[in-house]
This record gives structure tokens, sequence and C-alpha cells, in this order.
């Protein structure tokens, strides 16, 4: 082989690398520009994670019938606090995209809206625990994202729940007292007390959560 020739070889090979190179940069710059956007496209994959984590928050929330019953304000949002914070959060920790914990709150409130009405505003919670963690945090890269949004989730029911028992809610009589004592309208104490002790369960089961995700992604069964 001539001189010549070795350098032509040279050249192409030369060219096929640059190729290659630029090919591996142009999908590294669009795999960060991804990356990078706030609003993204969900898959398949994505939507069934969610739904079977949302089956997960259902079975573990199933002592629901027994707190409706409970004359006492925000009893529901207590007793439910740590799974629907520990749940959504490891859901939102998989998807990390916008409305991921709006899409488990619409599966969610499919089930438990038959059971007690009230709970389809879990729906309109999802949407504003969602609009401030993109305000504050641009997104859900940050872990502490999902736990903000976790936290919030079920707390934001407590003054739709006390608006929906003294404005759409309508009794009278004997009925009318024992409404009053659920909500706890007499008693500001009550009110304050129990959404603080809602606020610190949530943090604490969407805390968990985080760890949780954390754990199951370094074993690589949360990819």
């Amino acid at each position: 082989m001539t001189e010549r020739e070795k350098a032509i070889l040279e050249l192409v090979q030369a060219s096929k690398e640059l190729d290659e190179f630029n090919q591996t940069s142009q999908a590294e710059a669009d795999k960060s520009q991804e990356d990078n956007k706030v609003f993204k496209k969900y898959s398949i994959k994505d939507i069934v994670f969610l739904a079977i984590i949302t089956c997960c928050t259902l079975v573990t929330g199933a002592i629901m019938p027994l707190l409706v019953n409970i004359p006492l304000f925000g009893i529901i949002q207590l007793g439910l606090g740590i799974q629907f914070s520990l749940f959504p959060v490891i859901g939102m920790m998989k998807v990390k995209k916008p409305f991921a914990l709006l899409l488990q709150s619409v599966f969610i409130s499919i089930f438990l809206v038959f059971m007690f009405p009230p709970m389809v505003f879990l729906i309109l919670c999802a949407f504003v625990a969602e609009v401030l963690t993109l305000i504050l945090f641009h997104g859900y890269k940050s872990n502490w994202a999902c736990v903000f949004a976790g936290t919030l989730y079920m707390p934001l029911t407590i003054p739709l729940l006390y608006m929906y028992y003294n404005v759409f809610y309508s009794v009278s009589g004997e009925e009318k007292a024992a409404v009053s004592m659920f909500i706890g309208s007499g008693n500001v104490g009550v009110i304050i007390g129990m959404t603080i002790a809602v606020l610190a369960v949530c943090f604490f089961g969407s805390f968990i959560g985080m760890l949780i995700a954390k754990e199951l992604k370094k074993a690589g069964k949360l990819k």
C-alpha cells in the first residue's frame, strides 16, 4: 500500500470518527435539553407505574370506611396522611414530571368518590400542590420538590372539607348538631391542632417515601 493510499484511509477513518463523535454529542445535547424541560411527555410506562402506586395507596387506605364515622374534625386526613403522602411521593420520585400527583389523584378519586364524595376534592388539592411546587422548585429535579408536594397534598383537603360541610351540606334538627360537632366549627383550637397534626404526619410520610424511593433507585428497582 502506497503512502497516498494510507493517507486516504486515515482520512476516511478520521472522518468516520468525527461523524460518530458529532452524533454522540448531538444525542447527549438532545437528552440534556429534554432533561431540562419542565413539562415532559408521559409514556405508557409512566402511567402504568402511577396506576400501580395508586393501588398501593388505596389498599393501605382501606381504614377509611371506619374513619368517616368518627365525629372528629380532620380525623380522615390524620388517619390517611401517611399513606396518601408516602406512596404519591414514591410515584413522583419515579415519574419526575409535572401532574404526576394530579394523575394519581384522578385514579384515587374514581374509587373514593363513591365511598365519600368530598374526596373528589383531592384532584383540586393535587393541582394546587403541583402549581405551588412548580412555582417554588421549577419542576421535580429536586427530591424535596416531591416531599413538598406530598406534604401539602392531604392537608389542602381540610379547608375544602370545612367548606363542604358548611356550604354544600344541608342538615336540620339534631343532625345539624352532629355535623357541627364533626367539623369542630365551635372550637378553633381543634381545627388548628388537627391541621398541624396532619401536616406533621404528611411530612413524615413524604420524607419516608423519599428515602424508600432513593433506596429502590440504588437497588435498581426504580429506574
